[in-house]
Parts: C-alpha cells; sequence; structure tokens
C-alpha cells in the first residue's frame, strides 16, 4: 500500500493511488496488515477492510455512510475535534498526502492513539476519494519533522477573528428569511476581510444551476458582475474539478488559474475558465453549501490582487461559512414554500364576485409588501335564497398558515349560516360567534352585511359590526363618512355580547368600501391618522371607475415603507 501511491515523504505531493484499485487496494491491505478506510468526496467512510474494523472496534455496518471526521477524531480527552483543528480533514480538503497521529475513538467508547496516512486517489470517483491507512505503531516511530502539517499557521485571519466573523454570521443570517438577503449579507461578511472577490451559485428547486452572485471589492466599494452572472450548465455526476464536486456536495478544495487550463470536461468547467480569466482571481477556495437534506449551491471566495494565497487552513474556515449559509438558505426556502402555499390557499379561497343588476362590485386581496408574512384577510359577496346580496369582510389573527385556514373555515361557516338562517346579519354572526371554538382561531374581526332594493329602486345596507374598522361611504360629490353604528365585541372571545344591527340607505351613485385594518394601520402611523388618509383619499376618486377607484384608493393609501407587515383586502361597491 506504501508503495502504491500514498508513498514517501518525497511523494506527497505529486499525488495519491488510483481510485480504480479501490476495492483490490483493501483486499492487499488486509493480506498486509494494514488498516484501511475508504472515504467518499464527502468525507464519508465508503469502505473498511477487515483490519480497520478490529483496530477501531467497529463493525463495516456502523461506520460506513458516516462523516469520518465526526465519527472517529477525538482530542487526547475524548472531546469531539475541531475541524480546524484536524489535519486530515485540512490534507483531505487540500487533496494532499500527509502523514500524522493522533487520537480516535473505538465502538465502545474507549480512546485510541494511532499514527495514519491519508493520500487523495489520482483518480478520484465520488465514492472514492481519498484512503486513510490506520497503524497502531508508535507514532515516536514516524519522523514527522519534514512532514509540512497543515494548521491555522496558514490562516487569513487570527483565531478571535475566526470566531467573532463565525458568531456574526450565525447572527445576521438567521435573522433574515429571505435568501437573497442572507445572501448578500454573507458576501458584505466575507469580502474584504477573506477575499475580494465573492461567487455564489445556486441549485434552484427545479435541479438547475444559476450563478447568482458574483461581486469583487475594489477601492472601498461591492461591484456586481451582472456579465458573469446568470444561469450556467448541468452539474455533470462524475466530472473531477472542483465546482462540480462542490455541487454535487463533496468537500471544499483550492483553486487556482491553472486547475481550469486543460481541455474542459464539462459546460462548468467552460464557465469557471471564463470566471478566473474575466476576473483575474490567482488563488480561490471553493466550498459546497448545504442544507439539511440537499446541496444548495456552492461559494466561491478568490483574490485577484497581491494578497496572498488562500491556504488549506481557509477551508475549515470556509466549511463553517457555507455550513451556517446552508441552514439560513434551508430556512428561507422552507418559510417561502409555505407562505406561498398558504397565499395560494387564499386568492383560491376568495371568491368570484356575483353579478348583480345595478351593483358594480370590485374586490383586491394584497399580501404583505415585503413577503415576510401570510396572514388572514379575505371578503365574501354572495347572493342569498331571498335574493339579496350577503357582503363580508374579516380577519383571521395571525400571520401563518393557520391563519390563512382558520380564515377559510369562518367564512365557510358564515356562508352556511347565512343560507340557511334567514336572520339579520346580527343574528347570523352570533351563531358563528357560538362556533368558532371549532376553527381553533384565537381571534376574529368581521362586517357582515345584507344589500337589498328597497320598492323605490334605492339600495339598503344592513349590516353588523365585530370589532372591525367601519365601512366607508362616499357620495358622488365627495362627502365620505364612516358608518359607525352597529358596533360589538369582536369574534371568539368566549364572551356572549349582545350584537345590534344598523341600517342606511345608499345615495345614487355613492361608493360603499369595506377593508382590513392593513390598509389604514401600521406599527408607526396610529389608526386614526390611517382613517383620515383613507376618507380624504376615497373623496378625492369619488368621481373614477370603481375599478380604478379601488386600484388608486389602495395604492394613496397604503404606505409599503412605513413599517406596514400586514396584507389588505378591500371589498367595494357602487349603487346605480
Amino acid at each position: 500500500m506504501a508503495t502504491g501511491g500514498a508513498g514517501s515523504v518525497g511523494e506527497r505531493r505529486a499525488g495519491g493511488v488510483t481510485a480504480s484499485g479501490a476495492a483490490s487496494s483493501a483486499e492487499v491491505a488486509d493480506l498486509l496488515g494494514a488498516a484501511v478506510c475508504v472515504v467518499d468526496e464527502r468525507g464519508a467512510v465508503a469502505r473498511v477492510n477487515s483490519h480497520a474494523q478490529r483496530l477501531l472496534g467497529r463493525d463495516a455496518a456502523d461506520m460506513v455512510g458516516r462523516d469520518a471526521h465526526d465519527l472517529l477524531h477525538r482530542d487526547r480527552h475524548g472531546r469531539p475535534l475541531a475541524r480546524a483543528q484536524c489535519s486530515i480533514v485540512q490534507a483531505f480538503s487540500a487533496r494532499r498526502a500527509l502523514v500524522g497521529a493522533g487520537w480516535f475513538e473505538r465502538g465502545d467508547g474507549s480512546l485510541v492513539e494511532l499514527s495514519w496516512l491519508m493520500a487523495p486517489f489520482a483518480e478520484a470517483s465520488a465514492d472514492a476519494d481519498a484512503v486513510v491507512v490506520f497503524t497502531d505503531r508508535d507514532p515516536a516511530d514516524i519522523d514527522l519533522a519534514d512532514i509540512d502539517l497543515p494548521g491555522e499557521a496558514g490562516s487569513v485571519l487570527p483565531e478571535l477573528e475566526r470566531l467573532t466573523l463565525l458568531a456574526e454570521t450565525t447572527t445576521q443570517l438567521t435573522s433574515t428569511l429571505d435568501s437573497d438577503e442572507a445572501l448578500d449579507r454573507l458576501v458584505h461578511l466575507v469580502v474584504p476581510r477573506i477575499a475580494d472577490w465573492a461567487v455564489v451559485d445556486l441549485i434552484t428547486e427545479g435541479d438547475e444551476v444559476e450563478r447568482a452572485i458574483v461581486v469583487h471589492y475594489e477601492d472601498g466599494t461591492y461591484a456586481a458582475r451582472e456579465d458573469l452572472q446568470g444561469p450556467m450548465p448541468p452539474v455533470p455526476a462524475d466530472s473531477p474539478m472542483p465546482l462540480s464536486r462542490a455541487l454535487r456536495g463533496a468537500a471544499s478544495s483550492l483553486v487556482t488559474p491553472q486547475t481550469y487550463q486543460g481541455p474542459p470536461d464539462s459546460g462548468i468547467a467552460i464557465e469557471q475558465a471564463r470566471l478566473f480569466e474575466a476576473t483575474g482571481m490567482h488563488s480561490a477556495a471553493i466550498a459546497p453549501i448545504r442544507g439539511l437534506r440537499d446541496v444548495l449551491g456552492a461559494l466561491t471566495l478568490g483574490r485577484s490582487t497581491a494578497r496572498g494565497s488562500l491556504t488549506p487552513a481557509d477551508l475549515s474556515l470556509l466549511d463553517d461559512l457555507t455550513r451556517r449559509t446552508g441552514l439560513a438558505l434551508d430556512n428561507a426556502r422552507l418559510y417561502q414554500r409555505q407562505r406561498k402555499v398558504a397565499e395560494t390557499m387564499q386568492r383560491h379561497l376568495l371568491p368570484q364576485l356575483p353579478s348583480v343588476p345595478g351593483l358594480q362590485m370590485a374586490a383586491r386581496y394584497l399580501p404583505a409588501p415585503d413577503d415576510s408574512q401570510v396572514g388572514g384577510d379575505w371578503y365574501d359577496a354572495f347572493t342569498l335564497a331571498d335574493g339579496t346580496t350577503a357582503l363580508a369582510i374579516g380577519d383571521v389573527v395571525g400571520h401563518d398558515l393557520d391563519a390563512a385556514a382558520g380564515m377559510a373555515q369562518i367564512r365557510s361557516m358564515l356562508r352556511a349560516y347565512a343560507w340557511s338562517h334567514h336572520e339579520p346579519p346580527s343574528a347570523i354572526v352570533t351563531r358563528l360567534d357560538g362556533s368558532t371554538s371549532l376553527t381553533g382561531v384565537s381571534m376574529v374581526t368581521l362586517i357582515f352585511g345584507v344589500m337589498d332594493q328597497a320598492a323605490d329602486g334605492g339600495w339598503r345596507l344592513t349590516w353588523t359590526n365585530a370589532g372591525h374598522p367601519p365601512p366607508l361611504l362616499i357620495t358622488h360629490d365627495g362627502q365620505a363618512r364612516y358608518l359607525t353604528d352597529g358596533h360589538g365585541l369582536l369574534l371568539s372571545t368566549n364572551l356572549t355580547p349582545v350584537r345590534s344591527d344598523a341600517c342606511v340607505t345608499l345615495p345614487p351613485r355613492s361608493t360603499l368600501v369595506l377593508y382590513t385594518d392593513g390598509l389604514v394601520e401600521s406599527r408607526r402611523r396610529p389608526i386614526d391618522e390611517g382613517l383620515e388618509r383613507l376618507r380624504r383619499h376615497a373623496a378625492s376618486l369619488a368621481h373614477r371607475p370603481l375599478a380604478a377607484f379601488i386600484d388608486l384608493l389602495i395604492d394613496r393609501t397604503r404606505l409599503t415603507d412605513d413599517k406596514n407587515d400586514d396584507d389588505v383586502a378591500v371589498l367595494a361597491l357602487r349603487t346605480p
């Protein structure tokens, strides 16, 4: 085994054993009495021979598929060894042969001090990337004087600054659920502190590769190279090139322009050669961005200035950074998927407005302006069995999928009660209030009303209000007032309030507006100011066609830059 590729000290930086002989290498090692462990490109145990099983006190089934470092390597006190302090990890990442000694945990929890030899395969494959040979000989028998052991000495950052960077990265990335914002923060954390170039390649949910970020720091400013960003070729299954390996989840590696000077083996290799030529990077490090289940992309940090080259010691820092990045992106993607499901459900549950002779109707639903939350705002309009028209608008407290689901239940129950019971709006809402415990929602505000036509052809609204912002009535000549009668306690309070009805005859060509509080309230603005703002804008738009009226009213009233993180529902109707 020693002469097959791990070789002598003089051969260590020249290459390694061949991957094609991985299986036979373990068999030969059995004959030679050596303990051999083959690891894949992710650093997980791929094969282990019988001598290694005996020496480490573990069955092959206990080791294969598990991260070799996490499973075995310990300090002299039996504590897990940090990757930054692990010579094997750094040699594996740098793809160079190395000899060393350390403490390893056996299957029974005991520690054993072993000497080891790590060598990468010259022709690596996904399941055979490097070989580690263990021996229980006295480490003093191995002369390490002329071995260049990697360590923190070559790192660009001292240990204290490194820990500070990791803490800051954790804080910055976990405080946002927007993946673009998380990546932007990452770039500003590592550039120019570690490198002057940052490149982020992402794998989309459709398994396509997108070069999302290429940023250069020069003369105190960040400059995006949009000409180098965009779609990338697919990830080749067997390419040994660094970016292709990283996008498959393999270990981080150091890269130079010479890496991509040979004949390209894939479209990604061509793009990488173009990247190095365009950026002038003389040294780079590439690491996979792994999520909990999948590889999400890769981060490349590079230097094109007079700064020294990146070292194997920097790879461990890069791994720590990408591990935190992967967690942040995983959380952001999961949140966005959940939000998309909730928003889609809301939009599909919001009804088609009925066609009522003599009445114009329009409605709008808008999600939160910063896409951060999903709410339970809703509207409804439907024709009852007696020919009258029911109107409703409400808000289920909450900003998540539960709120959207609760909204769907409340709306369906209200429809059922209104259709089956020919009662005043206050009686229908009282019935609904008594049933909200079945939905699990904590609080609901609601306006429910009925529009009917009088004998003289005029339209009359009868309504009740359960803790909701009052309806707004605007006459054709621009007079606007809030309908504050019929107001009562909100729903789901476990109380039994007495509810009342209010009635108003709508003037010809008047407009009635029902809305949720997201239109008039924000963190920095009291609701009274928002209500006055809504009244004034509605009055100024009284002559507009109804569709234009509702769009302009929302646009002018809702302040998206005023810390408003709520969604909005608006229902408007106009009499003939």
